[in-house]
């Protein structure tokens, strides 16, 4: 993987990264790792943040895991209003005992396309309050050589970009058996008492796997699917769909809490 090189043409816009920039010894020799305690502020915004396939488990215990798009692209919900994620303050904090998805691990470092080379090439966001050159932790050592925090940063992306790949496989032979079907997210409003008040009101329309579509595979396609760990994964899925009652609650949760202040202004 193209490490420290001279400035490349980069193309494509990735979530949370304002001003990327390829990786470079001599104009970032001086950079290093700002340390908070509360890190994640960048993500404050992030409604839904792109999964890999093998982070469904651990991520459908907190949130809806999703697909998304023309591609089917798997995402964890993480707010249910744009702009908005229930689990991530302003101030960099998270909620405790939730899953943290290696998409925002990995920041400040990304793989980008190289459009002058048929390659991907390490970049950091270099508008990122994460990277200065009066953080603690230097991406360079004295001798211009990436330190091992930055080694450790490049195999994080190389070992994401390694899922991500395995992740298009699995969206793709989800399409190949046509097991998605169009779905929604269902709140149900009540009156003070808890009686239901009103029609339902739709929060959320997403591609998922039909369970109906799954369970008329042939037992042949299902064992392979079972072989393969993909079955597993599926599942996963299905199970954290559950999670929807939960980002409505908290939603409402914070609505609530946020009237009272609406008012004093």
């Amino acid at each position: 993987m193209e490490t420290t090189q001279s400035a490349g043409e980069i193309s494509g816009n990735v979530l949370f990264y304002h001003s990327p920039e390829p990786l470079n010894r001599e104009q970032h020799a001086k950079l290093a790792l700002v340390h908070k305690d509360k890190p994640y502020g960048f993500a404050a915004a992030g409604t839904a943040v792109p999964l890999t396939v093998s982070e469904f488990a651990p991520a459908a215990l907190t949130y809806p895991v999703i697909f998304a798009g023309e591609d089917r692209v798997p995402l964890a919900v993480m707010g249910l209003n744009q702009q908005e994620n229930l689990f991530i303050e302003a101030d960099g904090s998270i909620e405790p005992n939730v899953y943290i998805p290696a998409y925002i691990r990995r920041y400040p470092f990304v793989l980008a396309n190289d459009d002058t080379a048929d390659r991907l090439i390490v970049c950091i966001d270099r508008g990122s309050d994460l990277l200065s050159e009066a953080g603690q932790t230097p991406l360079f050592d004295a001798k211009g050589e990436p330190t091992e925090y930055t080694q450790n940063c490049i195999k994080f992306c190389d070992d994401f970009e390694v899922e991500r790949r395995r992740t298009d496989s699995f969206v793709q032979l989800l399409k190949d058996l046509d097991l998605f079907e169009l779905k929604k997210a269902v709140f149900q409003p009540q009156d003070e008492t808890g009686a239901p008040a009103g029609e339902l009101v739709t929060v959320a329309e997403y591609f998922g796997v039909s369970e109906e579509k799954l369970n008329k595979l042939p037992a042949d396609k299902l064992k392979e699917l079972q072989e393969n760990g993909a079955l597993a994964q599926i599942y996963a899925h299905l199970v954290s769909l559950l999670g929807w009652d939960r980002l409505i609650t908290k939603t409402m949760l914070k609505q609530a809490a946020q009237a009272p202040a609406a008012n004093l202004n």
